[in-house]
């Protein structure tokens, strides 16, 4: 019998006026994402950014936002939640600014940095208000349901709008999409958002916070300089100290009453497997759209606005999919669910394999298309996975640790296929009989420009030739790693029951 809350409980027209406004960081987070993978040959080539220091561009938001999600949402509770969402809002929209007017590498990659910083103020404030503002546990499904579908519609429009943009204005335009948006939210904010506090807020570790960035950035650093054959001494360091500080922070996180992340849920076999497959998943994604779409601006010439629409099918894909997989976890069991759809996304990865230089533009768009369907449904029904796997009273910390690895597993992936790319990249070009080629494809591409005609097509031909190495590299590793998941999925989570 379904229980139905008191008329007093029920939310009305502000609540959803309120959820609308509560939408748009989501969507605005997501389209980030999205417009700035396809605006990166146009900043490496404006701004001059070697490999390394796009990869860093990119993904230090990603960092930033999973590094301070959990210190975030302690803080939100410690000053009020819609006071911090409007501080990170008009954050966001200054260090957009800042971004879209950047002339070195550097001066960008701080800006992104400030971003991610901004971004970690707006996830567990938006859900905790939601919570707050929806008593009616049917209304708050559905709300929350609502919520994450922004998501999946800001990937779609994120390669288009970007795309236009790029056609007309300068890289930077991509960033100053956020203004009006934080805009919009600073002046209906306060009218139709309702304050939180947190009767009790538990108390911020911040020797938790520099740890647990201390463990992964020094890692990353070290697999990057290694990528672009950089110090090896060096680089190594970095990575012991990494391993080093991730594990100091393990051992704290067990002494602390309250530890920034509660790794007694990772205990729970079904919580473990639900948790990495959500940050596989994410880093999968997140190494995949990096390089499809360079592929599809310079291996196949299309501009910034046609390879934004040639992504549309795989972002329509995510979002039919990603609706489907609620529904269909009433009749089946959702590790099946999130199985079948991995296996999709491995025949997708599979034709990402087979790309070479001589490839059919549908060849990579079909490829990429199926990864980004076939990843719908563990996206849908991940968070629900990882919080219907830890027990009743540590909701909140599994919650916590959904949204973490999600924004960890896409830095991630761009971070370590990002340089697993590069390498292969500069390997084959080094062994390529024509000289002239830079660390990017995209300088690669320039430079051939300056040469004689014949001179100039060796050149392109030999990085399309590395460059369409790298990609297949990447589809074969993220096909065996999709395999690894679906398997773990099934055997981790037989327990959960269809509905």
């Amino acid at each position: 019998m379904t229980t139905v809350a008191p008329r007093e409980q029920r939310a009305g027209t502000r609540e959803w006026l309120g959820l609308a406004v509560l939408a748009l960081p989501t969507l605005l987070v997501s389209m980030d994402v999205s417009v700035l993978h396809l605006a990166g040959p146009a900043i490496t080539l404006d701004l001059g950014a070697t490999a390394q220091q796009m990869l860093w561009i990119i993904d230090v938001y990603g960092f930033m936002i999973a590094g301070l999600l959990v210190t975030m949402g302690s803080l939100g509770d410690r000053i009020g939640r819609r006071k911090l969402l409007l501080i990170g809002a008009a954050a966001f929209g200054v260090a957009s600014i800042v971004a879209a007017l950047a002339t070195t590498p550097e001066a960008l990659l701080i800006s992104r940095a400030a971003l991610g910083i901004a971004g970690a103020t707006l996830m567990p404030s938006t859900l905790s208000l939601i919570s707050a503002m929806f008593a009616d546990p049917r209304q708050r499904g559905m709300a929350i349901g609502l919520w994450v579908t922004m998501f999946s519609v800001g990937i779609a429009l994120g390669p288009v709008i970007g795309g236009a943009l790029l056609q007309v204005f300068w890289w930077g335009s991509v960033f100053l999409i956020a203004v009006p948006v934080m805009a919009l939210l600073l002046v209906a904010g306060p009218l139709l958002l309702p304050e939180y506090r947190a009767p009790e807020a538990d108390p911020i570790d911040l020797v938790s916070v520099a740890l647990s960035l201390g463990a992964i950035m020094p890692v990353v650093y070290g697999l990057k300089e290694l990528a672009v054959g950089g110090n090896t001494v060096v680089a190594t360091v970095a990575i012991v100290v990494g391993a080093a500080l991730g594990y100091v922070f393990a051992r704290r996180q067990r002494r602390l009453t309250t530890p920034l992340i509660d790794l007694t849920l990772f205990r729970s076999p079904a919580f473990s497997t639900a948790a990495v497959a959500m940050l596989m998943a994410m880093f999968v994604a997140g190494g995949t759209y990096l390089y499809v779409t360079q592929y599809l601006q310079l291996a196949q010439g299309q501009s910034p606005m046609t390879a934004g629409l040639w992504l549309l099918p795989a972002a329509l894909g995510l979002i039919v999919t990603s609706m489907a997989a609620p529904a269909l976890a009433g009749r089946f069991a959702p590790a099946h669910i999130v199985a079948g759809g991995l296996l999709i996304s491995i025949v997708g990865h599979l034709m990402l394999a087979t790309v070479g230089p001589d490839s059919a533009l549908w060849v990579a768009v079909v490829g990429f298309s199926l990864t980004y369907a076939g990843g719908g449904p563990l996206i849908a029904l991940g968070t629900d996975l990882i919080v219907g796997s830890s027990p009743p009273e540590k909701a909140g910390s599994a919650a916590a640790i959904s949204e973490t690895s999600t924004e960890l597993g896409m830095a991630l992936g761009v971070a370590v296929l990002g340089a697993l790319g590069t390498f292969v990249y500069r390997t084959q070009l080094a062994d390529a009989p024509v000289a002239g080629g830079t660390d990017t494809f995209a300088g690669t591409v320039e430079a051939a420009g300056g040469l004689p005609g014949a001179e100039g097509a060796e050149l392109v031909a030999a990085g399309t030739q590395a460059f369409t190495s790298a990609l297949s590299t990447i589809g074969l590793v993220s096909a065996v790693l999709s395999a690894v998941m679906a398997v773990a999925i099934v055997l981790g989570l037989r327990s959960r029951t269809p509905g």
